[in-house]
């Protein structure tokens, strides 16, 4: 087949376009912008645009379809032309269910952990060397690219996504997907600049609650309230079954999980992770993997990428590295590390980067959120609060809406790594909470601090 991708560069769209290629398919792309390491791994596959921009003359009759970035603009040269030559567009998720509709179809919804439960289950089948499609947010260890399409394989394990599909295309990812099997993992507000109102964004998660195929399956975090009333109102024809915290204890930095064979030891921590551990275990198990095979397989488990990431440890500091930037995320990536490492002091630092994150408004969702650090920082950059034409913030609302009056506030990175590079880190926690880079961090430079 012969594929074109407009905005090939983005995380998710070089992915897919390299799990194309590798099946056998023909493709070609174009972006404005390609960064690393989109840019290096497309150009290793002889898929790198030979200039950047967007060129209409790509868009022939003979493409079989276009894939279509969220990158790109409704008014985008190459997309009209393949709206006037009456080729097929897929957005993102329509091309996977497409490619999918055959396929028992698993997916993983929830405001947040989605990418780390995605995670945990694509690291038991790969240990017990079951072949599945997948798709994830996050780059995993022993796994080449995000995604992988086969014609042969049964199951496809799709990170479901609840921002929108394409620009032609206002309808959440996760919609799109139609599973035979579902997960939800927690319901918290997020992406106001789609969802305006609480309930508009919760809405989003009862419309993929009731898209899952009749005598299909939902595993669900009961200890989300919202998350539980959302699930248990549904009428639709579908297996309900409900997960929790499992009873643990951590003894000298190393959580030990309670399970049916015994008490074991993880590599991972925190109540949250927890929490997803047992929701991946529901749908292992719902795709043929026993609950002694899945806890033989989670115990090598270290994590996603950038999800509480530790980037370096000495004796007495450690440093972690995590993509949490919504309320509910920070908060708890924050206590997790706090209860893990409680003998030693928690500096906590997190960037103030998305729209959501910089509206005045929605900054009053982050009260509390910082409480469990001993030292509270946060960044952000007044000009990335023009960009996205935001009313101004101040110092003073940030320590207001946190709910501490100590709090660190930095708007010059300079500033900022002073700050960072110029602190004493003895019998120390480092938390870099961000889906930024505090404005040009060098986190090696840093690392080599410790």
């Amino acid at each position: 087949m012969n594929y074109h991708f407009i905005a090939i560069g983005g995380s998710a769209m070089h992915n897919l376009a390299l799990a194309l290629h590798q099946k056998g398919d023909t493709i070609t792309g174009s972006d404005d912008a390609i960064f690393e390491p989109s840019k290096t791994r497309l150009k290793i596959k002889g898929l790198l645009p030979k200039e950047e921009g967007w060129f209409e003359e790509k868009i022939t009759p003979n493409l079989d379809a276009v894939i279509l970035g969220m990158h790109a603009k409704a008014n985008n040269p190459e997309l009209l032309e393949a709206k006037r030559l009456g080729l097929k567009i897929y957005s993102y998720p329509e091309f996977l269910f497409e490619q999918s509709k055959n396929k028992t179809r698993v997916v993983i919804g929830g405001s947040h952990g989605k990418t780390t439960i995605t995670s945990m289950i694509l690291h038991v089948l790969n240990y017990h060397e079951i072949a599945v499609d997948y798709m994830v947010g996050a780059q995993l260890e022993g796994f080449d690219t995000m995604v992988h399409l086969t014609s042969e394989n049964e199951f496809i394990v799709l990170e479901g996504d609840e921002y929108l599909s394409s620009p032609i295309d206002m309808r959440p990812k996760f919609h799109l997907y139609k599973p035979n099997i579902a997960l939800l993992s927690g319901i918290a507000w997020d992406h106001i600049n789609v969802f305006p109102t609480y309930e508009n964004y919760v809405e989003q998660f009862s419309i993929f609650v009731n898209s899952i195929t009749n005598g299909g399956i939902i595993v669900y975090n009961e200890e989300d309230d919202e998350v539980k009333r959302v699930v248990e109102v549904v009428t639709n024809p579908i297996q309900k079954y409900p997960y929790h915290t499992p009873n643990f204890r951590i003894e000298n930095g190393t959580t030990f999980i309670e399970t049916s064979l015994g008490e074991m030891p993880l590599e991972i921590f925190g109540k949250h992770n927890l929490q997803n551990l047992a929701g991946a275990k529901w749908i292992c198990q719902h795709m043929g993997v026993d609950e002694a095979d899945f806890y033989e397989a989670i115990a090598s488990f270290k994590g996603a990428s950038k999800r509480l990431e530790k980037i370096a440890e000495n004796e007495s500091t450690v440093v972690y590295k995590d993509f949490a930037h919504s309320p509910s995320k920070v908060e708890a990536t924050t206590n997790a590390v706090k209860n893990q490492y409680a003998d030693k002091k928690l500096l906590a630092c997190l960037e103030l980067h998305t729209y959501s994150s910089l509206n005045a408004e929605f900054l009053k969702e982050y009260k509390g959120a910082l409480n469990s650090a001993d030292k509270a920082v946060v960044f952000y950059s007044p000009h990335a609060v023009e960009i996205k034409r935001l009313e101004k913030i101040t110092e003073q609302q940030i320590r207001d809406s946190f709910g501490r009056e100590d709090l660190i506030v930095y708007t010059d990175p300079t500033a900022f790594r002073e700050f960072l590079f110029h602190q004493n880190f003895e019998n120390t926690v480092v938390l870099l909470m961000s889906s930024g880079n505090y404005g040009g961090l060098d986190f090696d430079k840093f690392k080599a601090l410790i």
